[in-house]
Formats: structure tokens, C-alpha cells, sequence
């Protein structure tokens, strides 16, 4: 058996609704750095090949008794990478009502202060209040019940749409400078080969982008695009547009049928996990809950695993107990069983998931900037 991928989904003080309550809760410091920078130093202390960090253009919710609020993911992720030496951060980032040059750029510059260990959860926004943040437009209320309405699966294709060409946009303008376009030669004076300067043109239903990016390719060429997705039209656009897609499968038979569906060369199932004693586990969730041992738990992802999952995505349903419960209790299980590294074997998170640095597109075809 192949060693299995596994990361981490940190948001707030966990996912489960009253994490913030618990005795080792920080709700105090859950707007600071040093909360960011303890988690995700943990994260990498057990070896995980990323973490994600959740964002949003609203708050989480109406209840009082909550978290409400969050910093910005891309800005955590700048903060922390400095400080980690290789874990891969993978901030969310929403592509509805933002533009995918400023995008680009912030991921770009993630990966470089990163050195190469730069990712992007890309998600949308089908809030109509959150539409109203912005004035540009208006989305229409969708209701979760009306979801396979053909009226609504029209509004939820088209926003996917959207988001296709807007990674495509980023994925272009990382492409715009070549890898040696920086000469730096104080001798004659040029800093840049202007001949490895690229314009994109690119020009879509929904974004018309010349280019190129003023921020040079990032180090990993191509940082790595992942994406959550439930059903046919995100698994459409994952194939599209992701490297990494995570699912959310109820058990072994639906993840054999799930991986059979989307065509993406990760396919990470993302679980709610519970590894410490709990007394109420019982929280509404997309992706299944899993409250239990370590051992029993790697008896199910390795499950999983045979029916093509490659990698896990875990949400702690408390922070900081459930992380430690996975780095400091599954990970050494996982260890035992020969299934997960003891040391990290790359220095990027291309190299962690056995991507390859893609090739400039625009290399061999000359369209330079004048």
C-alpha cells in the first residue's frame, strides 16, 4: 500500500460549533499571529503535507454564541510561512466578486515567501448578502432545499463558470513571466529579458485580462489549485481548474464511487474528527463526522484508501486538542502501519504530492511584451 496524503482544515477554534468553549480553547487569540503560528507549527511538527485555511466575505453565522469574525487566510498563511520550513499553506481565497490579477499576485507572493510551498482553495460565493458587501451585482437567494431546481442549477453553473476562467486568468498571469526572465545583471544594466515577458489576452464571457502579471513566476512555476466539491457541477469544474480536489464521501463504497466520477489526480476526502473524549459530537456537517481512537481512525482512512482516496483532509472539531489528537495520535499510528512519512521527503508542496513544475506556456510561443 502507497503512502497515504494528509492534511489539516483550520478554522477558528475548530469546526464543531462551541469549540471555542472548550478548557483549552483560545478565543481570545483567535485574531493574532501567534494562534496561527502554534497551529499550523504543530500541523508540521506531525509531518502533514498541508494545512488549509478558511475564509469567507461574511461572517459564519447569525448565532451569538459562535465565532464570528476571521482574519484574512492569504495574509495568516504570509505571516506563518516564514516560520515553517515545510509544510504546504493553502489559504482560501474566493473568486466571486474579487479580481484574479490581485489573486495571482497574492499567491505568487505567498509562494515565494513560502519557497515553494504555496497552495489555493478556491472557493465561490452563491450569498446574495454577501453580494450586497460589494454593489457589483446581485446574486439571487438560494435555498438549500430548491438546490436541484433547474433555475438554480443554472445560477450555481454560471458561477462556476465564473470560476473557471478566473483560475485559468491566475493560472495564465503565473505563466506571464518566464522562469529566467530576471537577468539582475548589474554589468549592463538590465534587470529583466523584456523577451520573457508575456502577455496573456485573455478574453472570456467573464474576464478580459491583457497581462502580464507584475509579479515574477512563482517558484513551484504553477502553486497548487484545490477545491472543495459535493456534487456534478463542482466535480466538472475541479476537473477543469484543480490539482487537488476533496469530496465528501459517507463511506468506502461512495468514495469507490466518487473517485470513479471525478477525474483529478488527488482526490482528498474531507472528515470532522474527534480524537479526544467528547460528550456531543452530534454537529450538522457537509463531510461525514468521525469521533473515535487513532487506531480507529486509520483503520478508516486506510479503508478509504483502497477505494481511491490519496489523501485525507481533517477538521479538528476543537482546537487545539483534535489537531494534537492528529499529529500526536494518528500520525505515529499511521507510522506503525508504514503508510505515512517520518521525515518530509520534498521542499515543496508540488514535490510533497508528487506534482511535477509544469512547463511555461508561453515559453515557446514568443508572444513577449513590447
Amino acid at each position: 500500500m502507497t503512502n497515504l496524503h494528509l492534511a489539516v482544515a483550520l478554522d477558528g477554534a475548530g469546526w464543531a460549533p462551541n469549540a471555542w468553549r472548550e478548557p483549552d480553547a483560545r478565543p481570545a487569540e483567535l485574531f493574532t499571529a501567534r494562534y496561527w503560528i502554534d497551529l499550523i507549527a504543530e500541523a508540521e511538527a506531525g509531518k502533514l503535507d498541508f494545512v488549509t485555511i478558511e475564509d469567507g466575505l461574511g461572517v459564519q453565522t447569525d448565532d451569538p454564541a459562535q465565532v464570528q469574525g476571521r482574519l484574512d487566510a492569504v495574509l495568516i498563511a504570509s505571516r506563518v510561512a516564514p516560520l515553517t520550513r515545510h509544510i504546504g499553506l493553502v489559504p482560501t481565497a474566493t473568486v466571486t466578486h474579487t479580481e484574479p490579477f490581485h489573486i495571482s499576485k497574492a499567491i505568487a507572493t505567498l509562494d515565494y515567501v513560502s519557497r515553494g510551498r504555496a497552495g489555493w482553495r478556491v472557493q465561490l460565493s452563491a450569498k446574495s448578502a454577501e453580494a450586497a458587501h460589494f454593489g457589483r451585482r446581485q446574486i439571487p437567494a438560494i435555498s438549500p432545499d430548491k438546490i436541484n431546481d433547474p433555475d438554480v442549477r443554472a445560477v450555481v453553473a454560471d458561477l462556476f463558470d465564473e470560476a473557471a476562467d478566473y483560475v485559468e486568468v491566475v493560472r495564465r498571469l503565473w505563466d506571464s513571466w518566464e522562469d529566467d526572465a530576471e537577468i539582475r545583471d548589474a554589468a549592463t544594466g538590465r534587470f529583466i529579458d523584456r523577451d520573457k515577458l508575456h502577455y496573456i489576452n485573455f478574453e472570456g464571457r467573464f474576464f478580459t485580462v491583457k497581462g502580464p502579471s507584475i509579479t515574477p513566476r512563482p517558484p513551484q512555476g504553477q502553486p497548487v489549485v484545490t477545491a472543495l466539491a459535493h456534487n456534478d457541477i463542482p466535480y466538472r469544474f475541479a476537473e477543469k481548474s484543480a490539482d487537488v480536489v476533496y469530496v465528501t464521501p459517507k463511506d468506502a463504497a461512495d468514495a469507490h464511487r466518487i473517485v470513479n466520477d471525478v477525474k483529478v489526480q488527488h482526490v482528498f476526502a474531507d472528515l470532522v474528527v474527534f480524537l479526544e473524549p467528547v460528550q456531543n459530537a452530534a454537529i450538522l456537517s457537509d463531510a461525514r463526522v468521525f469521533t473515535g481512537t487513532p487506531a480507529q481512525l486509520a483503520d478508516l482512512l486506510l479503508e478509504w484508501q483502497e477505494a481511491g482516496i490519496t489523501g485525507f483532509r481533517l477538521r479538528p472539531g476543537r482546537l487545539p486538542s483534535d489537531l494534537r489528537g492528529i499529529t500526536r495520535g494518528l500520525v505515529p499510528e499511521l507510522q506503525r502501519r508504514g503508510v505515512f512519512r517520518t521525515e518530509y521527503e520534498a521542499d515543496t508542496l508540488r514535490g510533497l504530492l508528487g506534482l511535477g513544475k509544469p512547463a511555461n506556456r508561453y515559453a515557446a510561443e514568443g508572444v513577449r511584451v513590447a
